[in-house]
């Protein structure tokens, strides 16, 4: 990625407390992130996290909730979603020996793990990457019904795999006759 992040928010792991850590967008950088993501509006997003420290590697526990304005992936008209997900990210210093699996009792497949540099990570831009993770891209809102059968694309025949590929073969010949 390149330039700066819509969502940032940097935490030096030195003044990590144990304290919860409240990620919440302001307007500009929720509109920035809906543009990063394809979708029409994020009107609220909020992350409340709690960080704790073994040695260089720091576990980020805590949910993410938003509301989002999406297009359907069936019609394209616009429609609420609401995502509320757990967070579970570890901050690993490249080439730390970190603690044990065992000792944060975790494992690597429960978590996705981020790298970083220094004494400092962009606990907002693992937010921006986790809400991007939970927006569903084929999502259907409550006029995709409508949409397919305008479309001609309901029923048992027009879902199967090659309805598409049917509907495309029955236009050509429509065109030869």
């Amino acid at each position: 990625m390149t330039g700066t992040p819509e969502l940032s928010r940097m935490i030096d792991i030195r003044q990590i407390t144990g304290a919860p850590v409240v990620v919440e967008p302001v307007a500009d950088e929720r509109r920035r992130l809906a543009g990063r993501f394809g979708i029409s509006a994020i009107d609220a997003m909020r992350a409340d996290i709690r960080l704790s420290v073994e040695g260089e590697t720091v576990l980020a526990r805590g949910r993410l909730t938003a509301s989002i304005i999406q297009p359907c992936a069936i019609s394209g008209e616009d429609f609420p979603v609401a995502i509320d997900e757990p967070i579970l990210l570890r901050f690993v210093h490249p080439g730390a020996e970190g603690a044990s699996e065992d000792e944060i009792e975790i494992t690597a497949d429960d978590c996705d793990e981020i790298e970083y540099e220094g004494m400092t990570f962009d606990l907002g831009e693992a937010v921006a990457q986790s809400l991007g993770l939970a927006i569903d891209p084929f999502a259907e809102g409550p006029e995709a019904d409508a949409a397919r059968q305008k479309h001609g694309l309901a029923g048992a025949e027009a879902s199967g795999p090659f309805a598409a590929l049917a509907a495309l073969k029955a236009g050509k010949s429509d065109r030869n006759d």
